[in-house]
């Protein structure tokens, strides 16, 4: 079972965390994607372990050593990036 951050709110370029937590599964790999209106998932970023940058929107996705969470951290968000945010285990 796979536990989001259910809904998170931020003022325009304040930072902001969202976190994917499965206790049961050590994912090979962690997936984040967003989804605006009407359009498909966007890939936004994958890793496997530690923290790697993220370039669009800016900031950086963390994978925990035991591959059992993930917290990706928009930076500067803004407008444009309200959308759904989804974490996906897989290879």
């Amino acid at each position: 079972r796979v536990q989001q951050t259910p809904w998170a709110e931020t003022t325009e370029g304040t930072g902001v965390n969202l976190t994917c937590v499965h206790p049961q599964i050590a994912a090979d790999a962690t997936h984040w994607y967003r989804q605006f209106a009407h359009q498909a998932p966007q890939l936004v970023a994958t890793a496997v372990r530690g923290t790697k940058p993220v370039r669009e929107p800016e900031g950086r996705l963390s994978v925990s050593a035991d591959g059992r969470s993930s917290w990706l951290w928009l930076g500067r968000p803004g407008r444009g990036d309200a959308a759904v945010y989804y974490c996906a285990l897989g290879p």
